[in-house]
C-alpha cells in the first residue's frame, strides 16, 4: 500500500470495487460528516409514511383568513420550498397536520423539526429552537 495514500480502495478478483479502507484517525476526525453522507439514503428510507390523510383533512376544514400556503422553510439550514407537495426530491417530510392549525415537518437537509402554527390572521414558523414569524 502506498504510504502517502490515506484512503485505500479494495477490489474483488474480477476488478469490482468492493469497499474502501479509511484510517481510524481520519474516520474519527470526520465521523459525523461521513455518517451523515453515507447514511443519508438509509435515513430517508427509514421515515414513516407521510400522514397525507391528515393533510387532506386539514385542507378540507380550512377556515383561516388567508389562502393555503404550502411554503416551508428551515431556519436551521436554510432549506426552503414554495410547495412542499411538489418537490422532487423532497426537502421536507410531513410529520403531522391537525385541525387546530398545527402542521409539522422534518427538514430532510438537517433533520430539524419545522412547525407551522396557523392562526386566524398569520402563520408562526418554529424551526427547532429558532422562531420566525411570517405574516
Amino acid at each position: 500500500m502506498n504510504s502517502k495514500m490515506s484512503v485505500q480502495p479494495f477490489y474483488s478478483e474480477t476488478g469490482q470495487l468492493t469497499g474502501v479502507w479509511i484510517p481510524a484517525e481520519k474516520w474519527l476526525k470526520h465521523q459525523d460528516d461521513l455518517e451523515n453522507i453515507l447514511l443519508k439514503q438509509e435515513k430517508k428510507s427509514a421515515l414513516p409514511a407521510e400522514p397525507l390523510a391528515e393533510w387532506k383533512n386539514f385542507l378540507m376544514y380550512w377556515d383561516f383568513n388567508y389562502p393555503v400556503e404550502k411554503k416551508v422553510e428551515c431556519k436551521s439550514c436554510g432549506s426552503e420550498t414554495s410547495d412542499w407537495t411538489e418537490d422532487n426530491p423532497k426537502k421536507f417530510h410531513l410529520r403531522n397536520a391537525s385541525l387546530g392549525g398545527l402542521v409539522a415537518f422534518m427538514c430532510l437537509g438537517c433533520q430539524s423539526r419545522v412547525t407551522k402554527k396557523h392562526f386566524k390572521d398569520h402563520i408562526l414558523y418554529e424551526c427547532s429552537d429558532l422562531t420566525c414569524e411570517i405574516k
